[in-house]
C-alpha cells in the first residue's frame, strides 16, 4: 500500500481486502453485551472470593496444630508430640524454648538440654551453649551437628559424611542402646573422634552415628547424627521409642531448644550485631538474584526501546481517508517536535505534485536546477522570483510553528497558482 500524502489532498489506496467496519450494535445488542460481561466478571470475583475464604479457614484451622519439623507440640508425622507425651507419663517435664539464652538458663544438673539443629546457631549462641554444657553437670543432646557446630559444641570429633543406612544395630556396651536394639540412628551424619572416654554406638561403615562425650564430673553429651528417631512417624519402628526414651529421659526435666531465625546471627546485644547495615543483613543468595534481576530488565530494556532510524513506510490493513492519516502523522511531528521533518514531508509532496504539473520528469523533480526554471515559467511574470521558490522549495526548516503553518500555506499557495496559469 502507498504512503498517505502527506499533505492531505489526495485520496489514500490500500492494497488489503479486509471488509469495511459494519453498522454499530443496536442498543439492544449493546446492552446484552454489557450484561454478558458483569456476569463474567461477578463469576470470576465469586471464585477468587471462594478460593481465598478457603485458603483463610484452612489457613486458621491449621495455625494451633502445625508447628514444624522436631517440634514437641506438632503432631505431624515430622513433629515430636509423641515422644513428649511418652516422657510426660514417665515423670519428665518438656520445656520449649527458641533463644540460646534461655535454653543456657534452663539447664541443671537434672535437666537435659535437647538441641535440634546445632548448626543453625551464630558464634555468640555456640558459645553461651558451649559453657552451659560445661557447667551445668546435666546432659546435653545434640541433632546432627555437622562441621558448622561440632568445634565449638564438640572439640575432639569430627563428621564422616552421611550414613548408608538407616536401621543400625547398637554393636556397643552403652546400657541404652543395647536396651533399645536396631534403631533408626541412620540416615544422618556419622563421626570420628579421637577423645579417649567416648562411646561409639551404631557405626555405619566402621563410624559411628551416635556418641556419648562425657563432661565434667557427672554431665555428658550426646551427639545423634539423625532426629528420625524423634519424630512421630518413626516412633513405632525398631527401638527408636526405648532409645528415644532413654537418651532424654535420663533427667526429670527436658530443654527442647529449637533455635529461631532471630536467634541464628550474631548476639542481639553485641556492638558487632548493631553495626550490621541492611545490606550486610541481605544474605548472599540474594545479591545474585538482584544482579540476575538486574541483568533481565536491562536486557528487556534494550528489547523494547525506541528504535532509531529513518521511519519504514508500512501497507495499511484497510482503505482510510488520506486526510485523517495526514492529521494522525502530523500529530506524531508535533508531539515529537520535529518540525524539520514535517517540512521535508511537505516539500517533498509539492515537489512531486509540481513536476507533474510542470512536465519535469520524476526522476528530477527533487533537482533544484530542473524543477525550479519550470515552475517559474508557468507562474506570471516568467522567471521572476526564482529565489523565492528555490528557498520556499528547497530551503531550510523553518524555526518555529508559526513559520511551518506558513511554510504550509506558501505551498498551497504556489500550487495553486500553478494549477491555474
Amino acid at each position: 500500500m502507498n504512503a498517505p500524502d502527506p499533505a492531505g489532498t489526495g485520496t489514500g489506496t490500500g492494497t488489503g481486502t479486509a471488509p469495511t467496519p459494519g453498522e454499530p450494535p443496536t442498543p439492544r445488542q449493546a446492552q446484552a453485551q454489557r450484561t454478558r460481561r458483569r456476569q463474567t466478571a461477578r463469576r470470576i470475583l465469586t471464585a477468587l472470593a471462594v478460593l481465598t475464604a478457603g485458603a483463610l479457614a484452612l489457613a486458621i484451622l491449621n495455625a494451633g496444630t502445625r508447628h514444624g519439623l522436631l517440634d514437641p507440640r506438632s503432631a505431624d508425622p515430622s513433629g515430636s508430640r509423641a515422644v513428649a507425651e511418652l516422657l510426660k507419663d514417665h515423670g519428665v517435664t518438656t520445656r520449649v524454648v527458641t533463644t540460646a539464652r534461655d535454653a543456657a538458663a534452663a539447664t541443671g544438673p537434672r535437666t537435659t538440654l535437647l538441641v535440634t539443629d546445632p548448626d543453625r546457631l551464630g558464634a555468640a549462641q555456640r558459645s553461651a551453649i558451649h559453657s552451659a554444657m560445661d557447667l551445668s553437670g546435666g546432659r546435653t543432646v545434640l541433632l546432627a551437628p555437622g562441621g558448622h557446630s561440632l568445634p565449638d559444641l564438640a572439640p575432639g570429633v569430627r563428621a564422616k559424611g552421611e550414613a548408608a543406612t538407616d536401621d543400625l544395630a547398637p554393636a556397643c556396651a552403652l546400657p541404652a542402646a543395647t536396651t533399645a536394639g536396631r534403631a533408626a540412628t541412620g540416615g544422618g551424619l556419622r563421626y570420628t573422634t579421637t577423645l579417649p572416654r567416648a562411646t561409639a554406638c551404631y557405626p555405619s561403615d566402621g563410624h559411628p552415628t551416635l556418641l556419648l562425650l562425657p563432661t565434667g564430673t557427672t554431665g555428658d553429651t550426646v551427639l545423634l547424627g539423625s532426629g528420625a528417631i524423634l519424630l512421630n512417624e518413626n516412633l513405632a519402628e525398631q527401638g527408636n521409642a526405648s532409645l528415644a526414651l532413654q537418651l532424654l529421659g535420663s533427667r526429670p526435666d527436658l530443654v527442647w531448644y529449637m533455635p529461631s531465625l532471630a536467634d541464628s546471627g550474631p548476639d542481639p546485644d553485641s556492638s558487632a550485631g548493631q553495626d550490621k547495615s541492611l545490606f550486610d543483613l541481605v544474605p548472599s543468595g540474594w545479591s545474585w538474584a538482584l544482579l540476575q534481576l538486574l541483568v533481565a530488565a536491562v536486557l528487556a530494556a534494550l528489547w523494547r526501546a525506541r528504535r532509531l532510524g529513518p521511519l519504514v513506510t508500512e501497507k495499511l490493513p484497510v482503505v482510510i481517508r488520506a486526510s485523517e492519516a495526514t492529521e494522525g502523522r502530523a500529530r506524531l511531528y508535533r508531539k515529537a517536535g520535529a518540525r524539520d521533518r514535517a517540512a521535508t514531508v511537505l516539500r517533498a509532496a509539492a515537489r512531486e505534485r509540481l513536476a507533474v504539473l510542470v512536465g519535469v520528469p520524476h526522476t528530477q523533480a527533487h533537482e533544484p536546477l530542473s524543477l525550479v526554471p519550470a515552475v517559474s515559467a508557468h507562474l506570471t511574470g516568467g522567471t521572476a522570483g526564482t529565489t523565492d521558490i528555490t528557498t520556499l522549495l528547497f530551503g531550510p526548516p523553518p524555526s518555529d510553528d508559526a513559520a511551518l503553518v506558513a511554510l504550509a500555506d506558501h505551498l498551497d499557495a504556489l500550487e495553486r497558482e500553478v494549477r491555474t496559469s
